[in-house]
């Protein structure tokens, strides 16, 4: 373990642990690395012996009370000698007094227990082909349309911190598609669809009920004309769970959402698709 150093990863590097993610069979997206730059620069964090990486996490800090874990990832041949737990407590040590959330896979969730994480709910990722429909909604319009502001209080119901600077890249990144839908001058529901190393995301996706977020899921699928698509649904929200279930989708991946302490109320109900396994 002396032999590890760890320092920070600059944000030209974040495309490491992007990598290391695909090959893991995470399935980032082509523009996830620049995005991710953006809340917290300083909270992404390598290990290396003699020159090599070896072990990645992240751990980015939102404001002064929440933060969020990911990129956990140690190389094959590297693990068991006590290189995760060196980088994993420099990333806890990073947070601070803050609240941590992580999605983490199922076999971590009692090692993430012994630091202090707590379940929440579990986390599904849906896939599969999905054909682009011949007459998409006509009443959704392009996110990047509508005041930033009505979406930057929207996903405050459904985000524990703000992540503006975050969510315009997120809009705006090339290749990102954003839809959403008024009613009565009021956000209903909106998202955002990206490519990734295989198809396409389609996250967040938020809404005031299964009949709206079907509406921009319709609408974004047809804006990439179909194909590979996930949607990563609160296993909670059981309209999510149908909505993907009904395009055909089926499970590919489950993580566990778990949290350090507690966080404001938040309105899983709403989320149908979350933004990222990454960053929340």
């Amino acid at each position: 373990m002396s032999d590890l150093q760890i320092r920070n990863l600059r944000p030209e590097e974040i495309a490491i642990a992007v990598d290391w993610a695909a090959a893991e069979g995470w399935n980032p997206g082509l523009g996830d690395a620049a995005c991710f730059a953006i809340p917290d620069a300083k909270g992404f964090f390598v290990g290396e012996i003699d020159g090599q990486p070896v072990a990645t996490v992240s751990c980015v800090n939102y404001d002064d009370r929440f933060a969020f874990l990911g990129f956990y990832i140690v190389r094959s041949g590297f693990r068991g000698a006590g290189h995760g737990l060196r980088i994993w407590n420099t990333a806890i040590a990073h947070a601070g007094a803050r609240v941590i959330g992580l999605d983490g896979v199922v076999a971590q969730q009692d090692n993430y227990r012994k630091s202090g994480f707590q379940l929440a709910y579990a986390n599904i990722r849906y896939g599969g082909i999905v054909a682009a429909p011949p007459n998409p909604p006509a009443e959704i319009v392009a996110l990047d349309n509508i005041p930033f502001a009505l979406v930057e209080a929207d996903d405050a119901t459904v985000f524990p911190a703000a992540r503006s600077a975050f969510l315009r890249a997120w809009i705006n990144t090339s290749g990102h598609l954003g839809g959403a839908l008024l009613r009565d001058g009021k956000l209903a529901a909106w998202g955002v669809i990206r490519p990734c190393r295989t198809g396409h995301k389609i996250g967040p996706l938020v809404a005031d009920d299964r009949g709206a977020a079907d509406a921009i899921v319709q609408a974004l699928l047809a804006s990439v004309g179909g194909g590979e698509v996930f949607l990563d649904v609160p296993a909670i929200n059981r309209e999510a769970i149908a909505l993907a279930e009904s395009l055909g989708l089926k499970p590919v991946f489950e993580t566990t959402r778990m949290y350090t302490g507690p966080i404001p109320p938040l309105r899983i109900d709403r989320v149908f698709g979350v933004t990222s396994f990454e960053l929340g």
